[in-house]
């Protein structure tokens, strides 16, 4: 079952391990207590990737002052992240879900087109999971133009309920 708007985290999801690109490890449990934004992608230092990572660094501030953490995932390794991370200046954590189980939890591996290759890949995805750990909001795919923008706008609205 996909989690989604109005779901809690299960325990079993909450409590998988995360490789963040700071080298430390985390779980989703951890950042109860305080808001969290959740977006999926499917590469490292791709243009729409990039536009994508390089706005939500850009609003970081404005997330971190209504108390929230960002947090981007993708399949790529930990060593690509760091890259990612160093070259476009991104002052959050980046998520290595190589075994997939964070992409598997949220269902956001999807049978893809491009060029009219056929294969399975993340469907970028964002998740705004409040302080109990339920999904506050979830945007699913995600059209990169703005999109920083309008999950900012719905942490200001959920925060100040």
């Amino acid at each position: 079952m996909p989690l989604d708007t109005g779901d809690r985290i299960p325990k079993n999801v909450s409590t998988l391990p995360l490789a963040l690109s700071s080298g430390e490890t985390a779980h989703l449990k951890d950042y109860e207590g305080g808001w969290l934004v959740l977006y999926f992608y499917p590469k490292d230092s791709t243009p729409g990737c990039t536009t994508e990572g390089i706005d939500f660094n850009a609003l970081l501030p404005k997330f971190t002052k209504l108390g929230a953490t960002v947090l981007g995932v993708s399949r790529d390794s930990i060593k690509s992240h760091q890259n990612f991370c160093a070259k476009q200046g991104f002052k959050f954590d980046l998520v290595s879900d190589r075994d997939e189980a964070l992409c598997n939890a949220f269902d956001v591996i999807k049978p893809k087109k491009l060029y009219g290759r056929e294969y399975v890949g993340v469907e970028r995805s964002t998740f705004l999971i409040d302080p109990k750990g339920v999904i506050a909001q979830s945007w699913r795919p995600v059209k990169v133009p703005g999109h920083a923008q309008a999950v900012l706008d719905a942490l200001k609205e959920h925060a100040t309920q």
